[in-house]
């Protein structure tokens, strides 16, 4: 699985709006990898941000 793919599992399966950090700690990838994959899924617009810093699926 790459790190996109797994980011996004992360995330979908969170009960509420995470940060990188808890990314990071759940998925167990590096921050820069979580970061740069974060940016990729925003860009494709398949998760949002309800509050600064904070993301969800869409």
């Amino acid at each position: 699985m790459d790190s996109v793919a797994k980011v996004l599992d992360v995330i979908k399966k969170a009960s509420e709006p995470v940060n990188a950090t808890k990314v990071v700690e759940l998925s167990g990838l590096d921050k820069k990898e979580v970061d740069k994959a974060m940016k990729t899924l925003k860009d494709a617009g398949h998760i949002v941000s309800p509050k600064r810093c904070y993301w969800s699926a869409k």
